[in-house]
């Protein structure tokens, strides 16, 4: 079944950066077969007229945590919200079943706002493959190594042979990646940190965690160990290709030396970072630098959305005001950010991330016909600074038709969100006593 969409912008982001204003893209059910300006001449069973919308690569968001939408809109203003009440709730109400609903929920929200791909670490992570799985969403996950309890098991660090079982059921699996996450520097010990590094070595896949992220975080391993944490997991061995870095914000000039030299790529989240009053990720020092940087939502209860456009247009204005520079960050390399930046941090720009012949068939159609679309010089400037989710009209991955006319094919929306609500009952009644701080 070859599908032939025409008459539309086409945003390749392959290395030559070439932009069709009249393309085409060809594809097959797994596939790109061919890409570029005109008519395509090509036999075809589906031919799409893309009504002069931009047809771009399907987005990548490289940190969340998609099952946490039942905190969504909880303790938004709340300090210290993660030890006062989301570990806790966590701890209390999370189940396996939870995490299954909260995840297919996740998942119609990525594929409505034109995600394709997502990394995700949380806990019952078996939970979220098995979902993305049945979505046809392409996903990294990892299941949550921390040193406490947790909602998956009673013993601390009990998520790294979950990690190792999680890998050894998906690996191999064409859209579902198993990953290792520990949680953060400061929430594993060094042993364990090292423990995660190893099982990620030992099984050829991802190592993610959060880092340089908390003002206390950088006290401590100033304190503790005359060094910042991107120095000590330097010293530990555990920065290299495979290590996807969360945040970043508070990296310094000897840090981004150390990323750049190391390989290491970074997630940078900038909604939950600076809603969070956290800080601005230095993301313009670490590309000039070499960094490979990518996008992040990070968690729907920490960020609010799982959307990239939100995303895209943050970096724009939290970047440039950072380095006084309206130039700083054009809209082509934030794009590329959320396209090929996202591959490359995943390791898989051979697969995803622009549109060429031979990779995989993930794109995004944007309609233009909306009021907020026109009139459009700039396609690149469109996307970063004047579209939102609701300009999403169609999706595929690998050539899946999951999003066609702003609605899901495969999914009902207002099913999955009843389905949802009704398992989040226990998880409301928990949530009552935390009701002075959400």
């Amino acid at each position: 079944m070859r599908t032939l969409i025409e008459n539309a912008i086409v945003l390749t982001m392959d290395d030559k950066g070439h932009v069709w204003q009249d393309g085409y893209v060809l594809f097959d059910e797994e596939k790109i077969l061919e890409a570029g300006e005109g008519s395509c001449g090509k036999a075809c069973d589906i031919r799409i007229d893309g009504r002069q919308g931009i047809l771009m690569p399907g987005m990548v968001n490289v940190h969340s945590h998609i099952p946490m939408i039942p905190f969504r809109s909880m303790g938004d203003d709340c300090p210290d919200r993660l030890r006062r009440f989301l570990f806790p709730l966590e701890l209390e109400a999370m189940t396996p079943k939870l995490v299954y609903a909260a995840a297919r929920y996740a998942v119609c929200e990525l594929l409505l706002s034109g995600v394709t791909s997502v990394l995700d670490m949380y806990y019952f992570e078996d939970q979220v493959a098995r979902a993305c799985e049945e979505t046809g969403i392409r996903a990294w996950a990892g299941e949550t190594v921390i040193g406490q309890e947790t909602c998956d098991s009673k013993e601390a660090y009990g998520g790294l042979e979950l990690c190792e079982d999680l890998i050894c059921r998906w690996r191999g699996h064409e859209r579902i990646h198993p990953l290792v996450a520990p949680h953060a520097t400061n929430t594993s010990s060094p042993e364990m940190l090292k423990a995660a590094y190893d099982l990620a070595e030992k099984y050829q896949v991802p190592y993610t965690l959060h880092v340089s992220e908390m003002d206390y975080e950088m006290s401590y391993f100033k304190e503790k160990y005359g060094k910042t944490p991107i120095a000590f997991l330097k010293g530990l061995g555990v920065l290299g290709e495979r290590t996807v870095a969360v945040h970043c914000i508070h990296a310094t000039e000897e840090d981004i030396r150390l990323l750049a030299e190391t390989g290491t790529k970074v997630a940078h989240c900038a909604g939950s970072n600076t809603k969070a009053g956290k800080g601005i990720c230095p993301a313009l020092d670490m590309k000039r630098a070499g960094v490979c940087v990518g996008v992040g939502t990070d968690g729907p209860s920490s960020g609010n959305t799982l959307d990239l456009f939100t995303q895209f247009k943050m970096i724009a204005s939290f970047q440039k005001t950072r380095y006084h520079d309206r130039s700083a960050f054009p809209a082509r390399e934030i794009v590329a950010l959320g396209t090929t930046g996202g591959a490359q941090v995943l390791g898989a720009e051979k697969e995803i991330g622009s549109i060429e012949a031979g990779k995989r068939a993930d794109l995004v159609l944007l309609e233009t016909e909306s009021v907020n679309m026109f009139p459009l010089f700039n396609p690149y400037s469109a996307v970063v600074y004047s579209a939102n989710a609701s300009n999403v009209d169609s999706v595929w991955v690998q050539g899946r038709l999951l999003v066609q006319g702003h609605r899901l094919t495969e999914m009902d929306l207002q099913e999955e969100r009843e389905r949802l609500w009704s398992e989040m009952s226990e998880f409301k009644s928990l949530a009552g006593k935390y009701q002075d701080v959400i």
